[in-house]
């Protein structure tokens, strides 16, 4: 099946392997949630259910800070679905606590661990060129 949209994660290199599957989780939520792309729920033989998956594949690249805040940047600057995740939200507990501290940063000062961007195929490729995929 081919879609008209990608999806990519894009996570700051260096983080640490918790904090690559806690900033690829929580950024991957955002989309789903927002985005329309969830499919139906699985049933396995047996007839027992579990909950619907993303109907379109994830890639997930990586990028020092100063890429990852320039693609963040023209991605909303193209109008693409971008969800952040900042530095700050390592020592948040709770959804309140996350967007209070995302709030006292200005767009220009965030210290972005990782970003995760919905948009058409051909720009969101031309804004990620050259970007390393996760190893």
């Amino acid at each position: 099946m081919e879609f008209d949209t990608k999806i990519k994660i894009i996570l700051r290199e260096g983080l640490k392997s918790w904090q690559e599957l806690n900033v690829t989780a929580f950024l991957m939520s955002g989309i789903a949630a927002t985005q329309d792309i969830v499919g139906q729920p699985y049933e396995d033989a047996d007839g027992v259910t579990y909950l619907p998956m993303s109907q379109q594949p994830i890639v997930i690249l990586t990028a020092d800070g100063e890429t990852l805040f320039k693609v963040m940047k023209k991605a909303k600057e193209r109008d693409m679905a971008v969800a952040i995740y900042t530095e700050e939200l390592f020592e948040t507990f709770n959804d309140e606590d996350n967007r209070a501290a995302v709030k006292q940063v200005g767009t220009d000062d965030l210290h972005l661990a990782g970003i995760a961007i919905r948009g058409k195929r051909n720009p969101l490729d031309r804004i990620t060129k050259g970007l390393a995929m996760h190893a």
